[in-house]
């Protein structure tokens, strides 16, 4: 799906006692560059409509959104940014699905006193010595999965794993998070090239590498090639990943060749409190689909952003920017709270693909990783 300019106005209940104000007549402006058309809009789709429901369910009117299309284009990405904040005059901006995209999008609107919350992309070098106090990350930090798969392939008992990732920021953080956390050997590593759809060379290698597992990271299309390819290759070694490549969108397009994955998420649909429940129930009842990973995180995304909107003015950037940081608000995930860095601390949680009638889905069989923040936070000067 590919949205040209839709503008939607979107809710926001008011709250007692609450500082609502903005700077568009009493609104709040957000401008959300997404993946909306070609490879990867299923994650920028799910990533808006999760946005956009939890705006919906708090039932007033004081949120404006400008959504636009990046195209998974660095340099669109970047024009729509600078349109956004010149012409629109958004105060936030959000919704970069791709590290590559976020690098070339949040340095420059940060630099030009906009606030970013990411409900997905988190680079290492925007967690470090990158850091921004206009920047939060709403998702996690891109090593965190991989930190918990590495962690779990330690304690299910791999020694010698061979790990692949697409070749870029995201992808690397993967492998070094991943290496970070496992104990074992390394039968293999390989970067693969960003969008790749034949895995035949990479399959080849892995049988011959003598390893008694993989571990890999390709989110969207490149997953459901891989697995699909990988499955019918025979080679049969267990298979351990983040989300990405397992996330409820992917499953039903991959089908029963991967189930009882093991996956590393910190949200699923299972978490059992209050607010993950009623948003499960209503996605469903709104878009009429399971939702997935990356609109858990859009929801989360808005809900803090509505959170910070009841303590602050967003034209007082010290005080919005401490109540984004207390981060006042039901995550769908539980107990959620930010870092010096602003990047989450969370659970990481171990799923299991498995089969719930004609649906392909997980279910959360251990925690890898808790109360965990990230690798990154003493590199952060702010």
């Amino acid at each position: 799906m590919k949205l040209k300019s839709l503008i939607l106005a979107a809710a926001l209940a008011a709250t007692a006692g609450g500082a609502l104000a903005g700077s568009h007549g009493g609104k709040v402006k957000v401008g959300m560059i997404t993946t909306l058309s070609g490879g990867g809009a299923g994650l920028g789709i799910d990533v808006r409509d999760g946005f956009m429901l939890a705006l919906k369910m708090a039932g007033a009117d004081n949120v404006e959104v400008v959504i636009e299309d990046d195209q998974r284009k660095p340099d669109i990405a970047v024009q729509l940014a600078d349109r956004m904040i010149q012409s629109e005059k958004v105060d936030v901006l959000t919704g970069i699905i791709w590290s590559n995209l976020a690098m070339a999008v949040v340095p420059a609107a940060t630099a030009q006193g906009k606030f970013y919350l990411s409900p997905n992309a988190g680079p290492s070098a925007l967690a470090g010595k990158g850091c921004n106090p206009l920047y939060f990350n709403v998702a996690w930090q891109n090593d965190n999965l991989h930190e918990a798969a590495g962690a779990y392939a330690s304690q299910a008992g791999f020694g010698k794993t061979f790990i692949l990732a697409p070749n870029y920021p995201a992808g690397k953080d993967a492998l070094t998070g991943f290496k970070r956390f496992f104990k074992g050997d390394l039968a293999g590593e390989i970067y693969t090239k960003l969008g790749q759809t034949d895995y035949a060379s990479e399959i080849a290698q892995i049988r011959a590498s003598g390893a008694d597992s993989v571990f890999f990271f390709l989110p969207g299309g490149m997953g459901i090639s891989f697995l699909k390819q990988y499955a019918d290759s025979g080679v049969g070694l267990p298979l351990v990943g983040p989300a990405f490549s397992f996330d409820q969108g992917i499953l039903q397009a991959v089908g029963a060749a991967a189930l009882g994955v093991k996956n590393t998420s910190q949200w699923s649909k299972d978490i059992d409190n209050p607010a993950n429940r009623a948003f499960v129930e209503a996605f469903q009842a709104e878009y009429g689909r399971l939702p997935s990973l990356y609109a858990s995180q859009g929801f989360d995304t808005a809900n803090l952003l509505l959170s910070a909107m009841a303590r602050a003015d967003v034209g007082d950037t010290e005080a919005f920017r401490a109540a984004l940081a207390a981060a006042d608000f039901d995550s769908v995930r539980g107990d959620f709270a930010f870092a010096s860095n602003q990047h989450p601390i969370q659970d990481i949680y171990v799923r299991e693909v498995i089969r719930e009638g004609d649906v392909f889905t997980n279910r959360i069989v251990g925690v890898a990783l808790e109360d965990y923040s990230n690798a990154y936070v003493d590199q952060c000067r702010m």
